[in-house]
């Protein structure tokens, strides 16, 4: 048995000495900086994206839309690598609350596999070109746009449940429709949405970002299918979460594809977002949601600003 562990332990070993001059060579050429000892970044990055897991949590966002803003700015690591991880950090999120979601009955699938369709089609346009555009000018338009998203928070204000006068054709056609169990009160809520097309629209947009930047789209979609189509807001979260599985899928691939996703940025971004998820869950019903929204903007307004100073070579 000894013996068995012993070429067991030599086999790893010899595994992991073969490996470690590729996972140093992949970390060098995604960070452009040989003079820092490679595990420095692995480290890193699971201690910040720990804190993100902790904040998105608290403040109501998805772990993407702070991982590539913030990673992008802080860590020297090429934009194609930072955005194929916050696809998959924002994919892990989403496949582990999806099932959980749809057996509550605060994801639906007639709502969200239209408008899922629609923005998985227009994210993988939405890659091809994030990929084909020179480094400065993606800093500068993920610039703009994390200053947009930032806008957004500022001025949106949520309606747990809007007032719909009744379906339209679209959501008439579609039999978009159905109850929920609001937990709190133990009443069951009928809801039906409005302004389908329109929503629609948004979300050949809301999926060209998403594909573009890697930033994920819970950040856009919960407002539109709320504010724009008239779901109730736990209904909106819920299938923003189950729609962001399938859409980000779709962008992932495009990044796998053209080797813009590294695991030695990815897995420790991964695993340190979801075990801070957890911790922010845990914080969630001491903490006060305001202050920590006011953090998430005044962090997404001073990743914008500079990464547009960054395109714009200013610094």
């Amino acid at each position: 048995m000894i013996n068995n562990l012993a070429e067991h332990f030599s086999f790893l070993y010899l595994k992991v000495s073969s490996a470690l001059p590729n996972v140093t060579n992949s970390i060098f050429s995604a960070s452009s900086n040989p003079d820092t000892a490679w595990w420095v970044w692995p480290v890193l990055l699971f201690f910040t994206t720990f804190i993100l897991g902790i904040i998105a949590v608290l403040a109501g966002v998805g772990g993407g839309v702070l991982f590539v803003p913030i990673v992008g700015t802080f860590f020297p690591f090429h934009l194609d690598f930072v955005r194929g991880a916050g696809l998959i950090v924002a994919l892990a999120g989403a496949l582990a609350a999806g099932p959980s979601l749809l057996i509550k009955g605060l994801a639906n699938l007639r709502l969200a596999l239209p408008v899922a369709l629609i923005a998985s089609s227009f994210s993988i346009i939405g890659a091809f070109i994030g990929l084909a555009l020179p480094q400065d000018i993606l800093q500068v338009a993920m610039g703009v746009t994390i200053c947009a998203i930032a806008a957004l928070f500022i001025f949106s204000k949520d309606s747990d449940i809007p007032n719909v006068p009744g379906p339209d054709k679209i959501a008439r056609r579609l039999n978009i429709s159905g109850t929920y169990v609001e937990e709190s009160t133990g009443k069951q809520i009928k809801w039906t949405v409005w302004r389908t097309a329109q929503g629609y629209l948004a979300f050949i947009l809301i999926g060209l970002i998403a594909g573009m930047f890697g930033l994920g789209a819970g950040w856009a979609n919960v407002p539109v299918l709320n504010l724009l189509m008239g779901a109730p807001l736990k209904l909106a979260v819920g299938s923003s979460k189950f729609l962001l599985s399938i859409t980000d899928t779709s962008a992932a691939w495009i990044y796998l594809n053209k080797g813009a996703v590294l695991p030695i940025i990815t897995i420790p971004s991964v695993i340190g977002i979801m075990l801070g998820s957890l911790v922010g869950v845990r914080l969630l019903s001491k903490s006060k949601p305001k202050a920590v929204r006011y953090l998430v903007i005044f962090m997404l307004l001073f990743a914008g600003i500079n990464s547009m100073i960054k395109g714009l070579g200013i610094i």
